[in-house]
């Protein structure tokens, strides 16, 4: 085929049918009307050969071939985006760019604080705008309404750029008065009052149900594989909350390393190892093809992963003082 005969025009049409899942919708999104959507798709079936969107009582649900596509059209429309766009240097010191960024209660406990420090020293008239996962979809950061999102992904869209930020694994946080933390194993685990944290999907929550376990995350998926069930009687989306909490005797919070570590200094508290095996997970950071190529979105890629490193510096720090 020769693609001077192709209207690279399609490509556009083809990312936004891909992403919409529907005529009406994507023709709103580009601005034509629904005849000429519908004639593009028609091309757009002749060019590659394959339906690309079929009709099911779901809606329209692509092919194999469209899955096959969509992120390889995607790279072609943000490489000439850059093509395009005249080349631009970011400068931080005088930059007074918003960048809007979702963030996870975890990794805003965590990893905001000491970048906001650095950000403010190298760009300190740049504006931050901090999300939360219920206040972003993935079309929001597909598009580039959103500079970032850092969070516990379970998956990311193949069209995303994605970096891991750092590994974390789980301890829990006892009070010292607390019977279980003298012999705190299985048993002990187990007949305790637990308290449950986690945020980390993307779109708007409706609460949990404590009887379907294997919803709740990463711990209590790793309790029902060795056929065991927490007694969990507090439900909290805030990682500070915890800390406060478990200074009720009778209680245990499981969390991320990192947040039980910013407890280190309270004397009321201890930090134990669980007394199962549970596996680590990963913090990563996506963002959209389309900001990619930046120079202020790879300014702030390259700051958060600074950031990260020195968090990790002063952890290996802190441990070892407390050996």
């Amino acid at each position: 085929m020769n693609v001077a005969r192709v209207d690279l025009n399609l490509l556009v049409y083809l990312d936004v049918l891909l992403r919409e899942l529907n005529v009406t919708r994507a023709a709103e999104q580009l601005g034509i009307t629904q005849p000429a959507m519908s004639n593009g798709l028609k091309r757009l079936r002749d060019l590659f050969n394959d339906p690309l969107l079929i009709r099911s009582s779901e809606g329209m649900k692509p092919t194999e071939r469209a899955l096959d596509l969509q992120p390889k059209v995607r790279q072609i429309l943000s490489d000439t985006q850059y093509l395009l766009e005249p080349k631009q240097e970011f400068k931080p010191l005088t930059s007074k760019r918003v960048f809007r960024i979702m963030v996870s209660d975890y990794a805003e406990a965590t990893l905001i604080p000491l970048l906001i420090k650095h950000i403010r020293s190298e760009a300190p008239n740049v504006i931050l705008d901090f999300l939360t996962p219920s206040d972003v979809s993935y079309q929001d950061l597909e598009q580039g309404r959103v500079d970032m999102a850092i969070n516990r992904f379970n998956e990311i869209p193949q069209s995303f750029h994605q970096n891991t930020v750092w590994t974390d694994s789980f301890s829990c946080l006892v009070s010292r008065k607390n019977p279980a933390a003298e012999n705190f194993n299985l048993k002990a685990y187990l007949n305790a009052q637990h308290i449950w944290v986690s945020k980390t999907g993307m779109g708007v929550g409706f609460g949990v149900n404590p009887e379907k376990s294997g919803g709740l995350g990463w711990i209590d998926q790793a309790l029902q594989r060795i056929g065991k069930k927490r007694k969990i009687t507090i439900f909290t989306r805030h990682y500070q909350t915890p800390g406060l909490l478990v200074q009720n005797n009778d209680l245990v919070a499981t969390l991320p390393t990192k947040i039980a570590r910013m407890q280190a200094e309270n004397p009321k508290l201890v930090i134990l190892d669980p007394p199962f095996y549970i596996p680590e997970f990963e913090l990563k950071m996506a963002w959209s093809p389309l900001l990619h190529p930046n120079a202020g979105h790879q300014w702030l890629r390259r700051l958060i992963m600074y950031t990260a490193e020195r968090i990790a510096d002063d952890e290996r720090r802190l441990v070892g003082e407390h050996q």
